[in-house]
């Protein structure tokens, strides 16, 4: 993973590296420390992919995608900014279920599903020149200015999905 993205999390504070480094589901983890769990939808359709997404899915820059952005609340509070990108030709490949969730969470689609494969984690401090870190600020105007974040792709029929996880300091309080 290229474009400030490393595959180490050696610089990511310890009681968020936990979060950060978990493979398994972040949905469920989620909701076993809370005892509200909800998905709140911010923007779903095509758009256009940011740069580093579209190298690592191979599409070329003007290409649109599926993009879906959502905020993951637990008792209320938003934990995490998750902004998920799939190329157009993955709906043809078996993802086109991603498209329905509405605030269904599309960790539980992706683990409950044997067939997709998760790839490696890469990691990242996002800062305010940074897309995500502007999406994120169209809905939350008082973001600190440094989060970490991690992301990944899921395969399915060898075509991506690239998720992308924005980690608010809220989530340090579960």
């Amino acid at each position: 993973m290229s474009q400030g993205w490393s595959t180490h999390p050696l610089a990511i504070p310890r009681p968020l590296r936990r979060w950060l480094c978990d493979r398994g589901s972040l949905t469920q983890r989620l909701k076993s420390r809370c005892t509200d769990f909800r998905v709140r939808p911010l923007a779903t359709g095509h758009g256009r992919p940011h740069l580093d997404e579209t190298q690592l899915l191979n599409l070329h820059p003007r290409h649109r995608a599926y993009v879906r952005q959502v905020m993951l609340l637990c008792n209320d509070r938003p934990r995490v900014f998750a902004h998920s990108v799939l190329p157009l030709a993955g709906l043809r490949g078996g993802w086109q279920p991603v498209t329905r969730l509405g605030s269904r969470s599309l960790g539980e689609a992706l683990f409950n599903n044997p067939r997709i494969q998760r790839q490696s984690l890469a990691y990242r401090h996002i800062r305010p020149h940074h897309a995500l870190h502007r999406a994120l600020r169209k809905s939350m105007p008082d973001v600190p200015r440094a989060l970490w974040a991690r992301r990944s792709l899921f395969c399915l029929n060898g075509r991506p999905l690239l998720v992308t996880e924005l980690f608010l300091p809220a989530i340090m309080t579960l």
